[in-house]
């Protein structure tokens, strides 16, 4: 793991998680258990309706979270439209400690890298079924209500699994913008980190 990425997951790693937030992190967990104790490929699609903010860091905090505890993993983000991967979460990412690169201009392709050991997460804004995500026995991980009240059915999902945040897009251009987008993403990582802790 990247040096000052691994002072941020021991960071989230002590943030509490809270009483509100665990049976809906409970349902997430008994998802993935079951998956491993069938020998079956662990699979997460997180989704939201642009694939710009609170979807992307849940597929990124969530490959980290299962890295840092040796749970193999296949973490995917999608959306119902297609925007692009919004560049103030870039920025929260990069002030984590991951190092990124990117190719494009209106939908840029990023290659999130989280350590030299392994390879670089690809993120861009994309459809949920998007060739580059599973087709079948995945977790449909629905991060929005408006992904989740819109979508009614996900093509290919083994199980649907509301785990919805906030949007820090509300502060976008006023002074808590850096503060509540890091906010978010430290929320994510703390209840990634917690989920897979669990299930080691």
């Amino acid at each position: 793991m990247l040096s000052k990425l691994q002072q941020t997951i021991t960071k989230a790693q002590r943030i509490e998680i809270s009483d509100e937030r665990k049976p809906i992190l409970d349902v997430f967990i008994e998802y993935c258990q079951q998956q491993i104790d069938s020998k079956k490929e662990l699979k997460l699609n997180f989704i939201c309706t642009h694939n710009s903010r609170r979807s992307q860091l849940s597929q990124v905090w969530a490959k980290v979270a299962a890295s840092e505890y040796g749970i193999p993993l296949a973490s995917y983000s999608g959306g119902v439209e297609v925007t692009a991967l919004n560049e103030r979460t870039i920025a929260s990412l990069v002030r984590s400690g991951f190092k990124i690169s990117s190719e494009g201009n209106e939908n840029p392709h990023y290659q999130i890298t989280y350590s030299i050991e392994a390879s670089p997460i690809l993120a861009f804004s994309k459809l949920y079924d998007n060739e580059v995500n599973p087709i079948d026995d995945f977790a449909a991980i629905m991060t929005c209500s408006d992904a989740d009240e819109n979508c009614p059915f996900i093509s290919g999902a083994s199980a649907r699994i509301p785990l919805r945040y906030e949007d820090p897009k509300t502060f976008d251009d006023t002074p808590q913008e850096i503060e509540m987008y890091d906010k978010r993403s430290m929320q994510i990582a703390s209840e990634m980190l917690y989920v897979f802790k669990l299930l080691n």
